[in-house]
């Protein structure tokens, strides 16, 4: 499927942040996974590491990023680069919501840091 519509995207809630998923193995990509990522307004992130490199370019609102001991905020316009292996932790502490478009490969997973649980989220599948 080369054409993917909003409507027709899938989306899926996770920790206050609604996954909208467009490149997936479920719609034909066969590398790469991209998403957009809406963040409620005061979400606050969940430590987590994940097993594949992601990009996450900030498309509206704030949000403040921590990457293994890095902390930064990213505004509409930035990006951020995480390497596989790194925790990750993405918090929307303002009163305003927040989106980013993240792109990692098919098939990346996420250990959980609080409990150690592993996912698979569906968005990069």
């Amino acid at each position: 499927m080369a054409h993917l519509t909003d409507e027709k995207a899938r989306a899926f809630e996770m920790h206050g942040v609604t996954f909208t998923s467009f490149a997936a193995g479920a719609t034909g990509a066969r590398t790469l996974a991209a998403w957009r990522a809406d963040f409620a307004p005061d979400t606050p992130g969940q430590a987590h590491t994940m097993a594949k490199e992601e990009v996450l370019y900030v498309l509206s609102g704030v949000l403040d990023i921590e990457i293994d001991d890095e902390r930064f905020t990213a505004e509409a316009g930035d990006c951020a680069i995480v390497p596989a292996g790194a925790v990750l932790r993405v918090t929307n502490s303002t009163p305003e919501p927040a989106g980013a478009w993240v792109t990692s490969l098919i098939g990346m997973t996420a250990s959980m840091q609080a409990g150690g649980d592993r996912i698979a989220p569906p968005w990069a599948q």
